[in-house]
């Protein structure tokens, strides 16, 4: 499966199951204000069980922001197997407690269910610096050779250059990607990117406004060869 599907198919699954654990809490909250008979102890299982699904989720878009797609689902897969070969070790005198616990089970085995057949192509930027230029021996200042670059590294300067690229950080030392349209580039090949001055950050502006990214003189370049 190519990682940017795979983004978005992840994306849009925690999306919904962050917008059932919200909706879940938001009844239970709502009961708490109604006095005489209800039933809060179905609410609060429903609560539960809803954060015990959305949690999964939840820590595999962290981990896409530090690892990438594909690193990111390895890593995940293996916190969910964990947690299913652990459970039932112990457990709580505290039945809230015991019903978490068999809430997150049941969470990362519904997880691991979801995700079992998945197989994602590895998009991993190119390691070490840019290829060196080559200098033509004559007279004349010689042209400066432009860089060759991957597919996933091309797809990464066009979308800094069409889709309205940011970085954002809404919580300290949680920066993330933000696009205004479009597919949205994987963090670690945005910075890379940055690396190599292919693109820059504007950071006169405020992270938590967000510091657009562009394409310096070098990045529009390689595009255009």
């Amino acid at each position: 499966m190519d990682a940017a599907i795979a983004l978005r198919l992840i994306t849009n699954r925690a999306a919904s199951q962050a917008k059932g654990a919200k909706e879940a809490r938001e009844r239970l909250i709502a009961a708490l204000k109604i006095d005489g008979p209800t039933h809060l102890d179905s609410l609060m299982r429903e609560v539960l069980k809803a954060e015990g699904e959305a949690a999964p989720w939840r820590e595999l878009m962290e981990r896409i922001e530090h690892h990438g797609v594909r690193e990111a689902l390895a890593k995940q897969r293996e916190r969910a197997t964990a947690v299913l070969l652990g459970h039932g070790i112990s457990m709580s005198t505290s039945l809230v407690t015991n019903e978490a616990h068999l809430a997150e089970h049941e969470g990362h085995r519904r997880f691991l269910s979801c995700v079992a057949t998945w197989e994602i192509e590895d998009e991993t930027p190119a390691e070490g610096p840019a290829p060196a230029t080559e200098e033509q021996p004559a007279p004349a200042p010689a042209p400066v050779a432009v860089p060759k670059i991957t597919s996933a590294q091309r797809r990464t300067l066009e979308a800094i250059r069409d889709n309205g690229v940011k970085i954002q950080e809404f919580r300290v030392g949680k920066a993330t990607i933000r696009v205004e349209r479009g597919e949205k580039p994987r963090k670690d090949m945005v910075e890379w990117a940055i690396g190599q001055k292919w693109a820059t950050r504007d950071r006169s502006a405020s992270l938590f406004q967000g510091q657009a990214v562009t394409l310096t003189e070098a990045g529009a370049a390689i595009l255009a060869s």
